[in-house]
């Protein structure tokens, strides 16, 4: 729901004295007795780690038999105790799958469909919906900032998944623990951190390699750590990939579609006592030249699809995050809480030169600096669990568009770049949860969230006059949540779980003012006077977790109202079909994931997952489709495990033809065939064995039928048949 306008000023000073505040009662609880229960991470002589009780959240470890996670409530938990549907991706794992990028890890997950415009990016749609309407956190520091597009786009592609300790995706959370963009899901990626001794100093690290034969790459990463135990830790990382043009069945090399990459992080922890640490944490991620080339003539078609007329369009992005976290544990009226400072820079460079006989360059980029604050607390107390906080981010976003002949000479400098040039955009928020045990085997959760979020358009391109202009504008939002989870069995084996959660995403940068290429043959206009979208979802759920069997089975419905959607507007801006947004959008999204693992003998294990998805969007008296659901899909496969030093899985993952179009998906010509997305299905066989002394190979063959495929709505296929190898040497 919407409630009446107050200035951004007044919340702003309200956020900030509930921070001050709070902070008062931590700092009082500091001086009071303490007596820790709980240690951190420790490793034995043997170099394993086990995994006590975290003391604190960054410490929950989601490899183990049953993963512990933090996202879904904000509070450490096993996953089979969460009242939301939750996938986890370990380091172990990501390093069992080798995948390619922190998207494409995500793909054997249900109701998740991985789109790829470009070899480059990835954009995961979850349970329908991508792009800014999915949330990306990084150690819960927000990813998404105020120029996200409408859309598939490439940012969560700029973290690097060799340099996290876990990833955690809830689907369907809504807005009320993250705030706004979360409505189809909430990834949060922890990052790693230092290995410690259970006493005195430690040091240590780790070196991986991988290698594929159908992207041509190879990535490389190397880390280090030293630490003392209840005193320091510091880890660097360092990661270099060269991705060489990807192989596709059928296609053969699609010329212009690799690109470099390299990322560094760097993290010091400081314990000031046993229940209190500061934690600083810097990555930054650089790619370079990764080419969109289905916008462009080196692009192939497949199935009836037809390529662009640029002769150019590559993409330069960088990113970098630095935080401060203080984190404790001080007992009292205060249980746990979370302060940390943040500042983000997303920085990018498109280089374009258009058809043959035309031949304009423009180079257009953006830097988006975020400055952001949050206070997480926790308390037990006789109304129950109350988790409550608030945050508040503010993004400098400076814009440019530099106009060249075809010979190269320069010309003119735009108004703007992609979005408005010289704006800020501020979200501050507040919110709290309740978890209440209403007896043994019942758990509510309950919560609710206010946000104001305000833009300041400093420099924007009027597309009809071709002056530059400027507004303001600012929206509040209040949205609530109730959650359950019931135990059926009075064991904790089989569980019932499911509630109602509101989200909403505020009109951003990109929606109000964005003069960028869309779709195909499409360009986005200014679009300001927008209202926020507004979602309801709904789920309900099973789960079972024996020691030999495990599945999940979960119905979901999304209420959609006042969507931003694009709209034709008839007019050619700059050679390409002009669209703007309206709050034209009344729909909705269900579907159903089913997931299993099953031992069948201390060996062998059956496991799977489906998902079927369907959603229909009014807009201008029309209803069609929801663009670019995910057809029908599924995966299945068994896994071998002969002793606790090898392992080998066969697996088959596959997706039906996706017919289901809306006018705009048919018009989009670079991306889907004509009548659809045709089905497949992939095989898999991968395997690892570790040769002692910490070495552990692993191996793949992915697309082992050297299937010709493609994700629907991607600009890409898929690789052929694909070798790839990681070697990796922990010390």
């Amino acid at each position: 729901m919407t409630t009446p306008r107050f200035s951004l000023s007044s919340f702003r000073l309200i956020v900030i004295t509930s921070l001050a505040f709070l902070s008062t009662l931590v700092r009082a609880q500091d001086e009071a007795p303490l007596e820790s229960t709980l240690d951190p991470v420790v490793v034995t002589g043997s170099g394993t780690a086990p995994s006590p009780a975290p003391v604190f959240l960054a410490d929950a470890e989601s490899h183990l038999d049953v993963p512990l996670v933090v996202t879904p409530t904000r509070e450490v938990a096993p996953s089979v105790f969460s009242p939301y549907s939750v996938a986890t991706l370990s380091a172990d794992t990501i390093v069992d799958r080798l995948g390619r990028t922190l998207p494409e890890l995500l793909a054997e997950t249900p109701s998740v469909m991985v789109q790829k415009t470009a070899h480059g990016q990835g954009s995961p749609f979850i349970r329908g919906f991508t792009g800014y309407r999915n949330l990306a956190l990084i150690d819960g520091i927000r990813l998404n900032n105020s120029v996200f597009r409408d859309g598939p786009n490439q940012y969560w592609n700029t973290i690097d998944p060799y340099s996290v300790r876990s990833i955690e995706l809830v689907k369907g959370q809504g807005s009320v623990l993250y705030g706004s963009d979360a409505i189809g899901g909430t990834l949060n990626v922890l990052t790693a951190r230092p290995v410690y001794a259970e006493s005195g100093f430690l040091s240590g690290g780790r070196t991986f390699g991988r290698w594929s034969s159908a992207e041509q790459s190879y990535t490389g990463r190397v880390e280090g750590y030293v630490s003392e135990a209840d005193q320091y830790g510091f880890l660097f990382g360092f990661t270099g990939k060269d991705y060489g043009d990807l192989r596709t069945a059928g296609q053969g090399e699609n010329p212009n579609t690799g690109y470099e990459e390299w990322d560094a992080d760097l993290k010091a922890e400081f314990f000031l006592n046993p229940d209190t640490r500061l934690t600083f944490l810097h990555q930054q991620v650089h790619q370079n030249d990764a080419w969109r080339t289905h916008s462009t003539t080196y692009g192939i078609p497949w199935r009836g699809t037809t390529i662009g007329s640029d002769q150019r369009r590559s993409l330069d992005q960088d990113r970098h995050l630095t935080y401060l976290q203080l984190e404790g544990n001080p007992g009292g009226v205060i249980d746990h809480y979370l302060i940390s400072v943040s500042h983000q820079r997303q920085a990018e460079e498109q280089y374009r030169v258009r058809a043959i006989g035309d031949g304009r360059i423009n180079v257009s980029g953006f830097d988006v600096d975020t400055y952001g604050t949050m206070a997480q607390f926790s308390s037990d107390t006789n109304a129950g669990y109350l988790t409550y906080g608030a945050s508040y981010y503010i993004d400098r976003v400076d814009s440019y568009r530099d106009n060249f002949t075809k010979s190269g000479a320069y010309d003119t400098r735009s108004i703007q770049g992609p979005v408005p040039d010289d704006s800020t955009y501020e979200l501050a928020d507040v919110f709290v949860q309740d978890r209440i045990s209403l007896n043994d085997r019942l758990d509510t959760w309950l919560g609710a969230r206010a946000t104001l979020a305000q833009a300041d358009v400093g420099r924007a391109e009027d597309p009809v006059t071709g002056r530059a202009t400027s507004f303001e504008d600012e929206w509040t939002s209040v949205v609530g949540s109730g959650r359950f989870l019931y135990d059926l069995d009075g064991s904790d084996t089989l569980a019932l779980f499911g509630g109602v959660s509101q989200g909403f995403r505020a009109p951003n940068l990109s929606d109000l003012s964005r003069l960028d290429l869309a779709r195909s043959g499409e360009i986005e206009t200014p679009s300001p006077g927008l209202d926020p979208e507004k979602f309801t979802s709904m789920e309900i759920g099973v789960r079972r977790d024996l020691e030999d069997t495990r599945l999940s089975l979960a119905y979901y419905h999304t209420d959609i109202k006042d969507l931003i959607v694009g709209n034709r507007t008839g007019r050619i801006v700059d050679g390409s079909q002009e669209v703007t947004k309206i709050n034209g959008g009344e729909g909705y999204v269900n579907g159903f994931e089913f997931e299993i693992e099953q031992g069948l003998t201390e060996e062998l294990t059956l496991f799977g997952w489906l998902s079927w998805q369907d959603g229909d969007l009014e807009s201008g008296g029309v209803r069609e489709p929801l663009s670019r659901i995910m057809p029908f899909s599924a995966e299945a496969g068994i896994r071998w495990q002969p002793c606790d030093d090898a392992w080998v899985e066969l697996l088959a993952y596959g997706a039906a033809k996706q017919d289901l179009l809306p006018a705009r998906d048919t018009l989009d010509t670079q991306r889907i065939p004509p009548g659809g997305t045709s089905g497949y299905v992939i095989g898999t066989v991968r395997g690892g064995y570790e040769l002692g002394n910490g070495l552990t190979l692993t191996a793949a063959l992915e697309n082992f039928t050297d299937e010709s495929y493609r994700v629907h709505g991607s600009g890409i296929n898929g690789p052929e048949r694909n070798f790839i190898l990681g070697v990796e040497w922990k010390y």
